[in-house]
């Protein structure tokens, strides 16, 4: 039987499995992290891997037949090709904002169909909040804490971008990873307001329709994300290449990395500036 990767019921599967690494990661975080270094000389940490150990054994049980490609394992090497349906998972983004006290480090979980994104969750465990987005569903914020499943959920909002009305451009930027080729791409807006942000929170803020635009000129690896552009693109954002194209995941010609990428509130927005 063909598996319907909308089915809410899957989704609230999702949820509850990065709920389940959040608690992991937000335990780790009061007893202390133990920070290593890896190959590419990013920071790991206790939380990073017990993260993923939760997340690996729900999505085996969940989804059995589906490859998965996470962070971590993905350090002992990757696939030489991937099949048309994956999921791309980082179980702590913002490794950086952990380590240093801020609460901007997400879960992240995204299912991925011919190199597009069609489901995926994003927990802020520090900030007891999950954005979640599928085809078909649309996408909400919800108010959880960490460890508990959807249906505990405080707050739930039904989430829809809308196109840059008036006044400054408010551009989400990374505070880790700012270039001056992300600088001189802002130009072309006659006014901005930078938010300073890590991790996919910042996606999470347009579809929220807190912010406008995310442009990231530097590389990326695909897992950092793909679980936010399936929660925007759900909440009718859009997140493309700079030539304009949707970004294609599954890239193992490349490492599975995004070499830049502009993430937009609006398509008509991002078809008047893009090409500035």
């Amino acid at each position: 039987m063909k598996r319907n990767y909308s089915d809410p019921a899957l989704l609230d599967a999702l949820t509850e499995i990065a709920s389940r690494a959040g608690e992991a990661i937000m335990h780790v975080r009061r007893a202390g992290a133990a920070i290593r270094t890896k190959a590419d000389a990013s920071p790991v940490t206790e939380a990073d891997e017990a993260a993923e150990a939760i997340i690996l054994e729900g999505l085996a049980r969940t989804l059995p037949d589906v490859a998965v490609v996470s962070e971590e394992a993905a350090q002992l090497g990757l696939p030489s090709a991937l099949p048309d349906i994956f999921i791309l998972v980082d179980p702590l983004d913002g490794t950086r904002e952990f380590i240093d006290g801020r609460d901007e480090f997400t879960v992240n979980i995204a299912i991925l169909r011919n190199g597009r994104p069609i489901a995926g969750v994003v927990g802020a465990p520090a900030l007891d909040t999950i954005w979640r987005g599928a085809e078909g569903f649309g996408a909400e914020r919800l108010v959880l804490q960490p460890g508990r499943a959807p249906d505990a959920a405080s707050e739930r909002v039904a989430l829809r971008t809308h196109p840059h009305c008036s006044g400054p451009w408010r551009a989400m930027v990374s505070r880790s990873h700012l270039d001056p080729k992300t600088e001189e791409w802002l130009t072309r807006f006659a006014a901005v307001e930078r938010m300073d942000c890590g991790s996919s929170v910042k996606f999470c803020r347009i579809a929220e329709g807190k912010a406008d635009v995310y442009p990231r000129l530097g590389r990326t690896s695909e897992w950092d994300i793909a679980a936010g552009d399936a929660v925007l693109s759900a909440a009718g954002g859009v997140v493309l290449s700079l030539d304009g194209t949707p970004v294609r995941y599954g890239q193992v010609g490349r490492d599975l990395k995004v070499p830049s990428f502009v993430a937009w509130c609006d398509p008509k927005d991002a078809a008047a500036y893009s090409a500035a």
